[in-house]
Formats: structure tokens, C-alpha cells, sequence
């Protein structure tokens, strides 16, 4: 799930772009032990999961499903830190 407010940060953050990749980054604390959540500006190529929001598509490649086994993504936005807010529930 991703939230209204947490895709206009995103849009405005990467200046507009309309594709964004979240994809494993290594290092971190995410959801796997040394691996957190990327974002980057990108085009997709084999898509595993994608949802469409502020007309700027958020997608998941399928190289990265391994990252998100097991787990919902959900981004809410927080409003004290003014930053999204990350957060993994485990099916």
C-alpha cells in the first residue's frame, strides 16, 4: 500500500518523475536484515507489482521480488518527520 501523501513526496522529491523503482538495497534496515528499501527513477523492464498513484507509476521488478517474500509493503507518510514512513507486515 501506498499512500496519497507518501506518493507526492516521492513526486516531489524526484522531481516529477513518473516511474519510480523501489528495489533491495544492500545495507540498512528493512525488511531482511542488512537490506532496506531503494528508490530510483526508472523504466520498467519485467514488473512484478505495480500501483499507480499522483499519475507516476511505483513499481517492483521482478529481480527484487525476493526482497518482498513473505511481506506487504506499506509507505504511509509521517507527518512530524515529513518523510514516508516504510513499514513491512509479514503474511
Amino acid at each position: 500500500m501506498l499512500t496519497d501523501e507518501a506518493a507526492n513526496w516521492y513526486k516531489e522529491e524526484f522531481d516529477g518523475e513518473t516511474s519510480l523503482r523501489f528495489f533491495a538495497r544492500y545495507g540498512g534496515n528493512g525488511n531482511i536484515p542488512g537490506f532496506s528499501l531503494g528508490v530510483k527513477p526508472a523504466i520498467p523492464v519485467n514488473m512484478h507489482a505495480s500501483v499507480e498513484k499522483e499519475d507516476t507509476l511505483f513499481f517492483i521488478e521482478e529481480d527484487d521480488a525476493w526482497y518482498f517474500e513473505g511481506a506487504d509493503l506499506y509507505i504511509s507518510y509521517d507527518e512530524v518527520l515529513e518523510e514516508p514512513a516504510v513499514s513491512y507486515q509479514k503474511k
